[in-house]
């Protein structure tokens, strides 16, 4: 007997995923399916995922959780390979969620749920208003994952920039964490909001050298028109300025971004405008996203964008993003990297550049030099 958890979407949902295998009841064959509703195609793979996990496991009893069946219970009741939907009550006191499979990096999730309701989205209806966890759980979960051989530990939430715990924001939180778990050697920060960066967190940035120097900002759009259709808080010139900010403080810092590409009533100039803010912000980890439109949303009833001009100008932005991205890459060879390699003797840089190391094993890390690059990743050895 065993239990299995299938996880889709985001950090989130892994973290989450590892507290229900531990919650799970003992002398039961059981797959949990984690879902994700973030997107159609989400939905589409979390569907894809049961029908698989029904003849891998057709012995096992078959539990839906997460954001996919919190939104739409009933249709995943009717699945005939699912035997029940559990939802979860976001009102009920929150448990920290913690783990990534035993890995070298584990998630801890800080906080759940949303308080923006972007027009787009619905995650905020999935799992409510955002909430947070107190200092003393989190400090106790990143202790215990670094106990059980974590050598990374990444912050996690749906908008953990909202973290308000004991008093603090997020700035609060690393620092104490920093502060008063001494084996705590390598932080890690999921998307950010990038209006809600707090000063005390930005002063980590710049100071602070096991805050790990890579920082995924949850953009979305570059045009300041689809952004106040899309209900976000910043404009262009805030990502501008964020971004600067943390590269005038952090030099050697990295920038991620989450870009939707084909947002109702997005015209040529605008989606040019999204595409200039790869180079504008130096983006070299982009999450290019076709629009979606999810059902209920302020979004869904604005008028949409061509299908095949979606595509197109995804895979635009894709491309242009794979272009700034493989030129970072090429900027590393000949460099020493600090890298903790996770599995297989394949690891990331503190930039979070994917790197290899032949002869390495789990848990090596240090400082690398970079000798060359396959496709995807860099190649080097330990000094």
């Amino acid at each position: 007997m065993s239990v299995e958890t299938i996880t889709l979407g985001c950090r989130l949902n892994f973290a989450e995923s590892e507290e229900l295998k531990r919650l799970a009841p003992p002398g039961e064959a059981l797959t949990i399916i984690n879902s994700c509703a973030v997107t159609a195609e989400a939905e589409r793979q979390t569907r894809q995922a049961i029908r698989r996990a029904r003849r891998d496991r057709p012995e096992a009893r078959i539990v839906v959780t997460g954001c996919a069946a919190q939104l739409s219970p009933e249709a995943y009741r009717e699945m005939p390979e699912v035997d029940a939907v559990e939802l979860r009550d976001f009102t009920a006191p929150l448990t920290v969620a913690a783990g990534y499979r035993g890995r070298v990096r584990s998630f801890v999730a800080v906080q759940t749920g949303c308080d923006h309701s972007c027009t787009f989205c619905t995650i905020w209806r999935a799992r409510g208003p955002s909430r947070s966890l107190p200092y003393a759980a989190v400090r106790e979960a990143v202790a215990r994952e670094l106990d059980g051989g974590a050598r990374e530990i990444v912050l996690t939430g749906v908008d953990i920039t909202s973290y308000e715990g004991d008093g603090g924001g997020l700035g609060h939180l690393c620092e104490r964490l920093l502060r008063d778990v001494p084996d705590l050697a390598r932080l890690r920060l999921s998307s950010l909001d990038s209006i809600e960066i707090d000063p005390l967190l930005m002063e980590l940035v710049a100071g602070e050298r096991r805050l790990m120097p890579h920082f995924h900002l949850s953009l979305q759009a570059g045009d300041d028109l689809i952004l106040k259709r899309m209900k976000r808080r910043h404009s262009r010139a805030d990502a501008l300025r964020t971004v600067g900010a943390i590269k005038a403080v952090r030099p050697d810092a990295t920038i991620g971004a989450d870009l939707i590409a084909g947002f109702p009533t997005e015209g040529e100039a605008a989606a040019l405008n999204t595409l200039a803010l790869i180079d504008d912000c130096d983006i070299v980890a982009a999450h290019i996203f076709p629009f979606s439109p999810r059902p209920g949303t302020p979004a869904a009833r604005m008028p949409p964008v061509e299908l095949a001009t979606v595509k197109a100008r995804a895979a635009r932005l894709r491309a242009r993003a794979a272009e700034r991205r493989s030129a970072w890459i090429d900027g590393l060879v000949g460099s020493c990297q600090p890298v903790l390699i996770e599995n297989n003797e394949r690891g990331h840089s503190d930039g979070f550049a994917p790197v290899i190391i032949p002869g390495s094993v789990r848990g090596d890390g240090g400082s690398a030099r970079i000798t060359g690059r396959t496709a995807d990743h860099l190649v080097g050895m330990f000094e």
